[in-house]
């Protein structure tokens, strides 16, 4: 299973969106990896939300790549709330509930 999952740095006050088949190894390599072009640069990163998407990479790089799109911090915060419905493109997307909101 592909996943989206959400980072928030306190520090830098940024979110970041990416995915994976394990989002919480992926954290890990995030907070280890001082190369990382973007996250790379701060180690608070938290993870705020997980969302199931598809046993299909293509799928998962798709919604990651239409998230990151829309430049949009707004969608983001709108996609943290518990209730969150995701339309279009992102209706595909199941929570993954047992992630500390």
């Amino acid at each position: 299973m592909y996943y989206i999952y959400i980072l928030y740095s306190k520090q830098a006050d940024k979110y970041y969106v990416g995915h994976s088949e394990d989002p919480w190894k992926r954290l890990e390599q995030h907070l280890d990896n001082k190369g990382e072009k973007y996250t790379g640069s701060y180690k608070d990163w938290e993870l705020r939300a997980v969302f199931a998407v598809s046993e299909n990479k293509g799928d998962a790089d798709k919604i990651e790549r239409f998230i990151k799109r829309q430049k949009s911090r707004k969608l983001i915060e709108k996609m943290l709330e518990i209730d969150f419905k995701g339309e279009g493109i992102l209706s595909q997307l199941v929570r993954v509930p047992h992630v500390r909101d």
